[in-house]
């Protein structure tokens, strides 16, 4: 039986010879990813993000919105009103529509009216951390996609208990109306700020020399 190395030191002292060993090779020295590795992660993550939010966008209001128009006589949800609304069409929307109907239109708002703008807001953040290397324009653009999700829940609970009330107050279907425009303004603008965070992500000599990140 071979002797080890403790063993032949005793015994022969310092003629004792002692084999030499060596560390196995290092398969993976670093776990650290690259710049261009990091950035191919993260636009994935942004297309699937944005694929994701287009069907949101279309089940929600190409579909569920317009659907529950036959629980309503017709009339639009208040949701699909760009423009807004007032009393009157509040007053009358909650006549033609039963407790049934203003409790799917409620649950509605918990489902789809709330994953479509978080996960929307989400991936604006992201595409725009990992497009714009200037922290100050980067929070610029941010500031976008986050009121707009604010103002998209905010819309849904008000609009919830305007519908919900015994009379419309006059000051609750304003706040309604004004978050529901506000909503639909900073949809559009938060896409603009998407395209161009995409264009300056392209602008040559505007990529960030460091892994991309979302981190302010």
């Amino acid at each position: 039986m071979a002797k080890t190395p403790a063993q032949r030191i005793k015994k022969h002292g310092s003629k004792a010879v002692v084999p030499q060993h060596s560390l196995p090779p290092v398969i993976n020295p670093t776990t650290a990813r690259s710049p261009q590795k990091a950035q191919s992660n993260s636009r994935l993550i942004v297309i699937a993000g944005v694929v994701a939010s287009l069907f949101l966008f279309w089940y929600l209001h190409l579909l569920v919105l317009d659907q529950m128009t036959q629980l309503s006589v017709g009339m639009a949800m208040p949701d699909s009103l760009v423009g807004g609304f007032d009393s009157g069409y509040i007053g009358e929307l909650r006549t033609v529509m039963n407790d049934d109907a203003r409790g799917q239109l409620n649950y509605v708002h918990k489902t789809a009216g709330t994953l479509f703008p978080l996960l929307f807001s989400f991936t604006w953040l992201l595409l725009i951390g990992t497009n714009v290397a200037r922290k100050s324009l980067r929070w610029a653009l941010w500031a976008v996609p986050m009121l707009f999700v604010v103002a998209r829940l905010w819309g849904n609970v008000t609009i919830d208990s305007v519908l919900a009330a015994e009379t419309a107050d006059a000051g609750q279907v304003a706040l309604a109306s004004g978050l529901t425009i506000a909503g639909w303004v900073l949809f559009v603008l938060s896409l603009l700020t998407g395209a161009a965070a995409v264009f300056l992500g392209r602008k040559p000599g505007s990529k960030n020399t460091n892994s991309p990140s979302t981190a302010p």
